[in-house]
């Protein structure tokens, strides 16, 4: 057996920055106190999520990963609590910026950074102004609690992403998220498409997948809005919902799960064995016609 505790955390954020920190911190240390080895914070916690509009100010936000502050304060409190910590923040690369991820060690060692390779673009979710499509590639790390691969956000709607990084020998699968509310459909509701796709991804590879989403309303200095609809979650390794948070509180969610045992199925299942990558040509092109 190799029993590891994922957690998944939720909160709202806003522009007192301080306290943003301070809301992820307290999270941190309560999924710690539950027991939690692996422990996801959503994306872009540090400030509310600006891609709401295009505003160039907002690009005063972004530093480098190297001396970042917020990864210099999660290392400590990861080596502190003993716990591994995926870090999302705003990068700034010399004329580049990307939303990158620094994965955190449990002995506060940065086992380094992904950068976000799908980057979305519509009301509400300027990404495109933001960030440039990261370079990278997808990332997969040896970490004290098992090998974690980290998508971020839009990342989690591409099973090509998921199966990239279970090839790399991912154990399971970690999505820091912001979404919410689509301001031109404000009926819309995309929260079960949202989980259904990563369940999937957890059951189509058999390992756990943990996201975690912000909650709360965002207003941007235009007046556009969105709200966050929670619902961070951890999905077993059939697809299965071991924990689910709620629409808008500050949640804590933790479940434990064997790595061995997982290892052992997904190995006899079959998938892996009997891929065929002769005949997926179609999916290394954008029309098909490989």
């Amino acid at each position: 057996m190799r029993h590891v505790t994922l957690a998944a955390t939720q909160f709202a954020c806003s522009w007192d920055l301080p306290l943003n920190l301070e809301s992820a911190e307290r999270a941190i240390r309560a999924a710690a106190a539950k027991g939690a080895q692996v422990i996801l914070v959503q994306e872009l916690f540090e400030a509310p999520y600006f891609c709401i509009e295009e505003r160039p100010e907002y690009f005063r936000l972004a530093r480098p990963a190297e001396g970042h502050p917020l990864i210099a304060h999660f290392s400590a409190l990861a080596r502190e609590l003993g716990v591994v910590l995926p870090c999302s923040f705003f990068e700034k690369a010399g004329q580049a910026h990307f939303n990158s991820c620094a994965m955190i060690d449990a002995d506060g060692r940065v086992l380094g950074v992904y950068r976000k390779s799908h980057i979305p673009q519509g009301p509400g979710y300027e990404e495109k102004f933001y960030f440039s499509p990261g370079d990278t590639g997808f990332r997969v790390w040896d970490t004290a609690f098992g090998r974690i691969g980290v998508g971020i956000c839009w990342d989690q709607w591409f099973p090509e992403a998921a199966r990239a990084m279970a090839l790399m020998g991912a154990e399971m699968l970690l999505y820091p998220t912001a979404i919410g509310s689509e301001p031109p459909a404000p009926d819309h509701d995309s929260q079960p498409h949202w989980e259904a796709v990563m369940r999937g991804h957890a059951g189509a590879n058999i390992m756990p997948v943990v996201a975690s989403n912000r909650i709360g309303r965002e207003v941007a200095p235009g007046g556009r809005e969105v709200t966050f609809y929670g619902s961070s979650f951890i999905a077993g390794h059939m697809g299965q919902i071991l924990a689910r948070a709620s629409r808008d509180r500050e949640e804590v969610l933790t479940a434990t799960v064997d790595l061995e045992a997982i290892a052992e199925l997904r190995a006899s299942w079959g998938l892996f064995r009997d891929r065929r990558p002769e005949l997926y040509r179609a999916v290394g092109t954008l029309d098909g016609r490989g």
